[in-house]
């Protein structure tokens, strides 16, 4: 079963553009990674950038967590937010439609 992930991250003042481009430098690898199905940023009202994932399975979202790609993010994105990110781990549950029911 698929898993999907929201990332919130609050730019460090100053920063948002910085943010952006680092996940525009190192997203691109974690596309490579087994399992990755959806990895996107989304720029939020309230200022932050929030990052949706959609993994085939908790296994290959576990692999993720340890790759040399989500390290190479990290290290590019921590000196520029500017409060803890807000990790949410969900499951699907489907509702209507294949294409409108589920992420």
């Amino acid at each position: 079963m698929s898993v999907v992930v929201t990332a919130v991250f609050h730019p460090a003042e100053g920063k948002r553009n910085e943010l952006i481009a680092a996940f525009e430098a190192t997203i691109p690898g974690v596309h490579t990674e087994q399992g990755c199905l959806l990895y996107a940023i989304h720029d939020a009202a309230d200022g932050t950038i929030t990052m949706i994932e959609k993994w085939a399975s908790v296994e290959d979202l576990d692999a993720h967590g340890s790759s040399p790609q989500v390290e190479a993010l990290r290290a590019a994105v921590s000196p520029l937010v500017g409060a803890p990110t807000v990790v949410t781990r969900m499951t699907a549950l489907p509702t209507g439609t294949k294409e409108q029911g589920e992420l």
